[in-house]
């Protein structure tokens, strides 16, 4: 990991919302500066006691910035920028109004003589047949465009950086954040469509030989850092909801990857206030297998007061991680009911779900809420469903008795602020979760 930086500076430290100032006090010069601090944003950080994110030596971002390295920016080019500047110093990039990515649209990346109709003669099953990857001129064109989205979409977010939206209606339009081999990331207040991948591969083996398309991108990717905050965002698909994406082949046009996977060793995140909606694949922890060497003991994550709205999975699925989630509304859509499921345990998993309150339609199977991927204990307590006390675990195995799963994480959570009663809990997260409602 990188180093941290530290700078003397007034902060506050955000427990829930309320507002505690940490550093320079014991003058009115001092406490004139600290009440100013308290009501900037971007000088907040992640209260005592927060999560894993609070584990440590805790989550500061970029809140101890000087005046040189405060940027306010309004096009990606700006925002890319800022990134790139000052190193690993602490920074602040305010984010104002809407940024797109990609605002020239997909064919200001399309080389090669790609052409999506050309791609879907050379590919067609009929023709094709599926028994081996695509390959041809079509791919090789369709594999160097993609190279050309995927350097202008990425954002390489540094150690020691907070980054916050501007008002009620700020935030990042298909630009992928790659929180990658660093330390100590804030982000805030922002809303965050996900990026639209132009030119999903086909993959004629996957699937069981019947066909997939298979896209790139997440939206957010902590990928071996530690100490990540992520507070009063909003995820969505934005315009371009899966239920519009096109079909073919008999497999719907997937442009779509993860909202906020946390893979590759990361460690001491806390997921706090956020509104995630209308996606597919919603939170990997953990994406592989075979990744103990690298994952094992760490992992470590806090998700409590999100809203997940239209979510069809992943939310989370985990592996190897110690995993506490608390105090999440959880609905699921009428058109979702047959083929969700919420809560993924994943090989060496140590899940804890409580206090959680779950919304399903009318004919939903609650059973399908926990999906056993391995067999890996979990705790699963004073969740309710429809506002009843439902015991997640042992509905699951009445109804899915294939899919076993066992009780007890072995664990228990202390970074914990105030557990709110599951039945007040989709009150309370409609009214203060997401972009434009923080504190």
């Amino acid at each position: 990991m990188r180093p941290r930086i530290w700078h003397a500076h007034v902060m506050t430290s955000v427990v829930g919302c309320t507002a505690l100032v940490l550093g320079v006090a014991g003058s009115g010069v001092a406490q004139a500066q600290a009440q100013a601090q308290e009501r900037d944003l971007a000088r907040q950080v992640l209260g005592a006691g927060d999560g894993w994110g609070s584990a440590e030596g805790g989550t500061t971002g970029g809140s101890a910035a000087d005046a040189d390295h405060v940027y306010t920016v309004t096009t990606w080019a700006e925002f890319k920028a800022a990134l790139a500047a000052g190193g690993d110093a602490p920074k602040i990039i305010k984010v104002k109004g809407m940024i797109d990515a990609v605002s020239e649209g997909c064919e200001a990346f399309v080389t090669g003589g790609y052409d999506l109709q050309q791609y879907l003669k050379d590919y067609d099953p009929a023709v094709y047949g599926n028994d081996q990857v695509a390959k041809g001129p079509q791919e090789d064109a369709r594999v160097a465009s993609m190279a050309n989205q995927d350097s202008a979409i990425k954002a390489n977010i540094p150690s020691n950086t907070t980054i916050v939206g501007v008002g009620k209606n700020s935030g990042i339009l298909g630009g992928s954040l790659q929180i990658k081999g660093v330390s100590n990331v804030i982000m805030r207040n922002l809303t965050i469509e996900a990026p639209l991948d132009c030119f999903p591969k086909w993959d004629p083996t996957d699937d069981n030989n019947t066909g997939n398309w298979n896209s790139e991108y997440d939206t957010v990717v902590v990928y071996g850092t530690d100490h990540v905050w992520l507070d009063h965002n909003t995820f969505t698909d934005g315009r371009y909801p899966d239920s519009e994406r096109p079909v073919y082949f008999g497999k719907v046009f997937q442009q779509h990857d993860g909202l906020t996977d946390i893979v590759r060793g990361s460690n001491y995140v806390t997921v706090s206030w956020n509104r995630y909606e209308n996606h597919d694949k919603n939170m990997l922890i953990g994406n592989g297998d075979g990744l103990a060497a690298t994952d094992g003991g760490k992992l470590k994550v806090t998700m409590h007061h999100n809203r997940f709205d239209g979510i069809l999975q992943r939310s989370p699925r985990v592996r190897f991680g110690q995993v506490d989630v608390y105090n999440n509304h959880y609905v699921v859509t009428e058109e979702q009911k047959d083929d969700y499921y919420i809560f993924g345990v994943g090989i060496s998993s140590q899940l804890h779900a409580s206090d959680n309150a779950i919304t399903l339609p009318a004919g939903a199977s609650v059973g399908k809420a926990l999906k056993r991927w391995n067999d890996s204990p979990l705790t699963a307590e004073n969740n309710y469903v429809n506002g009843r006390l439902t015991d997640l675990i042992a509905v699951h195995n009445a109804e899915i008795p294939s899919e076993f799963l066992r009780s007890g994480a072995g664990w228990t959570p202390t970074l914990r602020t105030k557990v709110d009663k599951p039945r007040a809990v989709p009150g309370i997260v409609a009214n203060r979760a997401g972009a434009g409602k923080v504190c």
